[in-house]
């Protein structure tokens, strides 16, 4: 029996974005319960900051630093870009009280689903895809049907090989977003 490419690889990337979500709602849910509500202001500091640091990674594999293991950075970036958007989320919780914040919440949201499909998907799709023709090949299928079997698993990661084309210039339109609410926050809410 062929392995599927949506149960191996699409429905766990689902489940991870399921988590987030979920534990975003419950997240929110026990500060509003607790009344630790005000706790969610400084949820989104954290998590910005987390969010930040997970920009060592993107440095070093661009070689503006030389120092860390890339692959023990790409694991930090990972984790640390999921939880601090979840803190993040948390904090945005489901108040609509200013379009600026939601709209660099969009923006983070957008980010992060690219990011795991470049890192969860991308690469285990290639794979996928690869190891069935690899088969069909071992059993001396004709390729010509070889390519009609495989033809949507090949639609799917051509489209999700365009990832970094949405990652970057999201993950910049987050950025400003993101600097023009916690400017308006500054401004406004008389942190300062």
């Amino acid at each position: 029996m062929d392995k599927s490419l949506w149960r191996e690889h699409i429905l766990p990337f689902s489940v991870l974005l399921g988590v987030l979500a979920a534990a975003t709602l419950v997240g929110d849910y026990f500060l509003h319960w607790f009344k630790l509500v005000w706790v969610g202001r400084y949820l989104g500091i954290v998590g910005s900051l987390l969010i930040i640091g997970s920009l060592y990674y993107s440095l070093r594999k661009r070689k503006y630093v030389s120092s860390g293991n890339p692959t023990t950075l790409l694991r930090m970036h990972e984790f640390s870009a999921w939880l601090g958007s979840l803190m993040v989320l948390i904090h945005a919780g489901v108040h609509f009280n200013a379009i600026l914040p939601w709209l660099a919440t969009v923006a983070m949201g957008v980010n992060v689903v690219s990011g795991m499909v470049g890192k969860m998907l991308l690469h285990r799709a290639r794979q996928h895809v690869q190891g069935q023709r690899n088969q069909f090949q071992l059993r001396g299928m004709p390729k010509p049907e070889m390519e009609q079997a495989l033809f949507w698993d090949a639609v799917t990661v051509g489209a999700m090989a365009q990832w970094r084309k949405v990652h970057i210039p999201i993950f910049i339109v987050f950025v400003v977003l993101a600097l023009g609410h916690i400017v308006s926050v500054f401004l406004f809410w008389g942190w300062v």
